[in-house]
């Protein structure tokens, strides 16, 4: 029988590329720290890899009580198999109440796995978390029935209490070059027989000088409203002009008329730029889900009855194909001056 009182601290897996820490940790570092200092636990960082100084430090510096790092060959690349067997050995040696996972494409194959192994519960993709403060537990909020409602979900009974989190649902702290944190170093190896894929290659699906959806301030995004796919270089115009990136609805994508990296949305990205451009965009709970953390909306829309519009800071009733022109002329004058 599970003794759920031996568990204690927030752990927060610090995924990295190539040894440099991805922002989705980073972010779920800040929100952890919330966590943790709510029930009087340590946040604690989980760094695997190879040569990951960098990630170790960025941990550090965005919040960590103590980082635990696994360093290996084997890791050099993330794999299932490899990843799972590190992380299920930490958590049965060390008892992490919760463990925070970045919803990437490897924090959401890793979480699943690991959760399984240690017989508990996992809430996917959330977009919210807080603490039950009766209780302690966490309060994993996520979409449910298709983006219809939000539910919020309990994992009384068993522990480490583990979810992924969106990439952009949270603020990443502002970093602290001078903070220093003890770093434990654990060994432990993972056959290669255990491992059953490796990376062979990595081949780029962006430019190399493009902003990323997820990491750009400013996003300019289009909808069905758009009419067709030669209109979205208005957007990359417009965007290219702010130094921001372009971010297309479902309606968009399913159309064709933008790849599946630019969807925002619960199916897609979710985003929290400090300033995000609606254009053409009606403003479906599901696109919502994906951007409603934005500092700042703008929506750009022919219908005034539009959903996009009361959640909206600034409104513009009228032809996107009218008004973003006006815009791109006004900037630049600005910026001429």
């Amino acid at each position: 029988m599970m003794n759920i009182t031996d568990y204690k601290n927030v752990w927060v897996f610090i995924e990295n590329d190539h040894g440099e820490a991805k922002n989705v940790g980073l972010e779920l570092l800040n929100q952890g720290r919330i966590l943790a200092e709510a029930n009087k636990e340590k946040l604690i960082g989980v760094v695997i890899g190879k040569e990951v100084d960098a990630a170790v430090k960025a941990a550090i510096a965005y919040g960590a009580d103590e980082v635990i790092l696994v360093e290996g060959e084997e890791y050099k690349d993330y794999n299932t198999d490899g990843y799972a067997n590190v992380m299920v050995t930490l958590v049965e040696k060390f008892k992490p109440s919760v463990i925070l996972i970045g919803a990437s494409n490897n924090g959401r194959d890793l979480g699943p796995r690991i959760s399984a192994r240690l017989a508990t519960g996992l809430t996917a993709d959330c977009t919210g978390l807080g603490i039950n403060e009766e209780t302690g537990d966490i309060a994993w909020t996520r979409p449910a029935f298709g983006g219809n409602l939000m539910a919020t979900i309990l994992c009384s009974n068993t522990r480490p209490q583990i979810g992924t989190v969106r990439p952009g649902v949270f603020k990443k702290a502002q970093p602290d070059t001078t903070r220093s944190a003890p770093v434990i170093k654990e060994e432990i190896r993972t056959p290669a027989e255990i491992i059953r894929t490796k990376v062979v290659g990595f081949i780029k699906a962006m430019d190399e000088a493009a902003i990323k959806l997820e990491e750009a301030e400013i996003i300019v995004s289009g909808g069905r409203g758009m009419g067709k796919p030669e209109n979205f270089a208005l957007l990359k115009d417009f965007a290219d002009l702010l130094g921001g990136a372009v971010g297309a609805s479902r309606a968009a994508v399913d159309a064709g008329w933008m790849p599946p990296l630019q969807q925002v949305g619960q199916t897609g990205k979710t985003v929290g730029p400090k300033i995000y451009f609606a254009c053409g965009i009606s403003g479906a709970i599901q696109h919502l889900a994906g951007m409603s953390s934005s500092d700042v909306i703008v929506a750009i829309n022919k219908d005034p009855e539009a959903p996009i519009f009361d959640v909206a800071d600034y409104g513009v009733v009228g032809d996107l194909f009218e008004v973003i022109p006006v815009l791109i002329e006004e900037i630049r004058k600005i910026k001429a001056s």
